[in-house]
């Protein structure tokens, strides 16, 4: 297995730093003496903790999204495709719930710095990958007929919602156990039954 580069040494020690102390209370000493990495290595890489944060939070929902991507190449129905998106998401963030509690935080920090950008141009990209995965089942009417926008919150809404809430130690259930239930309720809320 390959070494991590020292850029992934960086993030992991930020995000560990970000969960023990909070991402306003950590500095880049912190981060630089939990990575191990020196101080020229991390403004190297990053030049600041903001796009220290930007960079942590994009390359989580750059992972959840390769982990859908490789997950779309196998489903073979339109009933895959939409429980692979609840799916994928509920293993990633039981696998990440620190970097999944992290995302859930810091998403209207990273929108507001200077890589808000970045984080738009990879949403819009994430998103424009699953209506191709799901375009020729649209075409061939097996969903209700419902905007993009609308379509994305049924599908995922309830799952983001328990998720949000099982990371913040709000729920009785385990996420993973609801897994295969909230995949279910999905395809139902969007499947075409006429």
């Amino acid at each position: 297995m390959a070494r991590p580069s020292r850029k992934d040494e960086i993030l992991r020690a930020a995000l560990a730093c970000f969960t023990e102390h909070g991402v306003d209370v950590t500095t880049i000493e912190m981060i630089r003496d939990r990575s191990g990495a020196s101080t020229g290595s991390l403004y190297h890489h990053f030049g600041n903790k903001e796009r220290i944060i930007a960079a942590l939070y994009l390359a989580g929902t750059e992972q959840y999204a390769e982990l859908l991507q490789r997950g779309f190449a196998s489903a073979a129905s339109a009933e895959a495709c939409v429980k692979l998106l609840v799916t994928s998401y509920i293993d990633w963030v039981v696998a990440n719930p620190d970097w999944a509690r992290f995302i859930l935080h810091s998403r209207s920090r990273v929108e507001a710095g200077e890589m808000g950008d970045a984080l738009r141009e990879a949403n819009r990209q994430h998103f424009a990958q699953i209506l191709t995965a799901l375009a020729e089942y649209r075409r061939q009417g097996l969903f209700r007929a419902l905007p993009d926008d609308c379509f994305a919150s049924v599908v995922i809404g309830p799952t983001h919602d328990l998720a949000r809430n099982w990371l913040a130690g709000r729920t009785q259930s385990e996420l993973s156990e609801c897994r295969e239930l909230l995949a279910q309720i999905a395809w139902d809320s969007v499947k075409n039954s006429g």
